[in-house]
């Protein structure tokens, strides 16, 4: 009933020319972006509601001023000085009505709410604040402070040579200090989580959980307004329902379309692909604090027993390149000649009775039920690593768990083998390191191996110090040794950024990050 009902829903929408309906394919969790993780909360909130300091170009693969028209950074890399654009506005929405434009002490706002734990607004996310949490921010920036009205000043105990690149993904937004006092004058402070305010592009008009989630068009953008009035996205689950949807006009553009949807589109006079090689590796993770998956020769001979071959066959239909270990191959410091897992049953049987496993062990599987961009069928793919481990003796049991709370239960480390991704944000090699491989990640959650090692912690924490490509290489190099002996993931896929538009839809670009820029989007009727 519910899907029937659904394009009357969307209907009227439609009949608005300026309108853009975007098939999206989940519900976000929530719009405080510094709260979550997921890209499909990044894209509901950060992407379209708000702004950072610092915005990542993907086409030049370059920083460009955001909310900051300028920056200089110090000789010793240790003191960030930020000019913010003058005049930029908050949104007016009919929960706030701002008095003033945009200044440093939002910008002191947005930051000290994460890092400092004296602050009043540190205890009100319930899950923490894990990027910042991850990336040790807190311990990382050691002041900030403003200059003057429209100067901020960020002071560093060490140099980081991913700083300035980490300000520019979606948790780094800037926030309204202003109606954060609101809120907390009023004792609704979790209001900001389902009625936020920014400085992006559009601005929240309604938000239907599992159904749609409504934009107007920011006239006061100081980029301009966008060319569209508005932007819905129309939370369309099922992938093959995204495409229908599609082909009857009754959205413009649909994400995460699966490999078949794609070939399809391309032999649709009426559709277009629009794609990118995708900086983004698909994997599951291996909880190693979970007996017996603590144990090295475990995790490996899960590597082992897993035909990695017919799962991009039958599961991205060809449609991606494998992955052997966390980066994409065109990251600068990707190791392609690390061994790689071949698949080898014999062998991880051996390991198993090595391990004094002999007759194997039961764990559980995880996944997701309905499909993305770096897991196209979660179904299949759960069914396949499932029968690979079952020659090999595991009895693994298939867990199907929304998202929302796979994601907030996977964080806490429930999970056994977890079918994940990871998308980079910045084109650093260290924004797939630090998220899901250093120790104050575990604390956060986005860890998902859930491992610790003083090692690996070290040559992170190097990296990030050095400015030096070469040196910095030579360090992740060495971290990518130790990921794969330690067997940390079963390493998946490296998909391609696909996604599906109706012809009239001009100025969209995929984005290799999986990020969506609607601002410059036209209909063209």
């Amino acid at each position: 009933m519910r899907l029937a009902l659904l394009p009357l829903l969307f209907a009227p929408l439609l009949s608005q020319a300026a309108t853009l309906v975007v098939c999206s394919e989940a519900s976000p969790e929530g719009f405080d972006v510094v709260r979550y993780n997921s890209l499909t909360t990044t894209n509901a909130s950060a992407d379209v509601l708000m702004n950072r300091l610092v915005e990542f170009d993907p086409q030049s693969g370059q920083l460009q001023p955001g909310l900051a028209q300028s920056w200089q950074v110090s000789t010793d890399g240790l003191v960030y000085d930020f000019r913010l654009r003058e005049g930029v506005a908050f949104h007016q929405t009919p929960w706030f009505t701002p008095s003033r434009t945009l200044t440093a002490e939002d910008v002191l706002f947005s930051f000290r709410r994460m890092l400092d734990p004296a602050h009043p607004w540190h205890r009100t996310a319930p899950s923490g604040y894990p990027h910042a949490q991850s990336m040790q921010l807190g311990e990382l920036i050691r002041s900030i402070e403003a200059v003057g009205p429209q100067q901020v000043r960020f002071t560093l105990a060490r140099p980081d040579a991913t700083f300035l690149a980490t300000l520019s993904m979606g948790f780094a937004s800037i926030y309204s200090a202003e109606y954060a006092a609101q809120l907390l004058a009023a004792g609704t402070p979790e209001q900001l989580d389902s009625q936020p305010v920014g400085t992006g592009p559009f601005v929240l008009k309604r938000y239907q959980k599992d159904a749609l989630v409504r934009y107007l068009a920011n006239p006061d953008y100081f980029a301009g307004k966008p060319a569209v009035d508005g932007v819905v996205l129309a939370i369309t689950p099922d992938a093959n329902v995204r495409l229908q949807r599609l082909r009857r006009g009754e959205c413009q553009i649909a994400l995460s379309p699966k490999p078949q949807d794609v070939r399809a589109a391309q032999d649709d006079s009426t559709l277009k692909v629009v794609a990118t090689p995708a900086f983004m590796t698909a994997f599951v993770a291996l909880n190693t604090q979970h007996p017996p998956l603590d144990r090295p020769e475990v995790r490996q001979a899960i590597n082992l027993a897993f035909d990695k071959a017919s799962y991009l066959k039958a599961v991205f239909e060809d449609n991606a390149q494998a992955a052997d270990g966390p980066y994409p191959p065109t990251t600068w410091s990707y190791a392609a000649d690390l061994p790689v897992y071949p698949h080898d049953p014999a062998r991880a049987r051996e390991l198993l009775l090595k391990a004094g496993l002999a007759q194997g062990f039961s764990t559980t599987i995880w996944t997701r039920p309905a499909g993305s961009l770096l897991n196209p069928n979660p179904a299949l793919g759960a069914q396949l690593l499932q029968a690979d481990l079952a020659q090999i003796g595991i009895r693994a049991e298939i867990r199907v768990i929304e998202w929302g709370e796979l994601i907030r239960r996977a964080k806490a480390g429930e999970h056994d083998l977890l079918f994940m991704g990871w998308a980079g944000d910045n084109g650093d090699p260290d924004n797939f390191l630090t998220p899901q491989f250093a120790c104050a990640s575990v604390a956060s959650g986005l860890n998902f191996a859930r491992y610790c090692n003083a090692r690996l912690d070290q040559l992170i924490a190097e990296g990030k110090r050095s400015s030096d490509q070469v040196e910095r290489s030579r360090l992740y190099r060495e971290a990518q040794t130790l990921i794969r002996e330690q067997a940390l993931w079963l390493p998946l896929a490296h998909p391609t950024a696909a996604v599906l538009v109706r012809k009239g839809v001009e100025g969209y670009r995929a984005s290799p990050f999986g990020r969506q820029d609607f601002s410059k989007v036209r209909l063209d009727r």
